[in-house]
């Protein structure tokens, strides 16, 4: 898994963190129970304070995303059960109105924003499809 980071997005690092890991996650680029990478390594790759990445990996870990286990590291949690569902589509529908928000702002019109989501839909699956053909995952 490799991050990168923006520093002129204006969107602040350890919030880039926390999307690039969900991403992963979605993407199947990380699997459950894989250990994510330790802070202070990371921090230093990223050349970003390490309080930035542990401030990340506690919001994943708030979220549900990971959990942390002592002295072992923090690893990618199984997905969440019905009773959490709840809670992760009122996270969705509020990453949603902000994108509706934004694309309001940009001018960008109802049926050209749905056709955009339904293009990086296709682009996610792809991507997972091709990086479970890659490890040998599909059968």
């Amino acid at each position: 898994m490799v991050i990168q980071l923006n520093f002129r997005s204006g969107k602040p690092v350890y919030l880039q963190v926390v999307d690039q890991i969900k991403a992963a996650a979605a993407s199947g680029a990380l699997q459950p129970g894989e250990v994510l990478p330790c802070i202070r390594p990371l921090a230093e790759d990223l050349r970003v304070n390490r309080n930035t990445i542990a401030k990340a990996y506690a919001e994943l870990e708030s979220l549900g995303v990971i959990e942390t286990v002592p002295g072992k590291g923090c690893f990618l949690k199984e997905p969440q059960s019905l009773l959490r569902k709840e809670i992760r589509r009122k996270m969705l529908i509020e990453e949603i109105d902000q994108a509706i928000v934004q694309a309001h702002h940009l001018q960008v019109p109802g049926d050209e924003f749905l056709k955009l989501v339904r293009e990086r839909m296709t682009a996610l699956e792809d991507k997972r499809r091709s990086y479970e053909k890659k490890e040998g995952l599909t059968t």
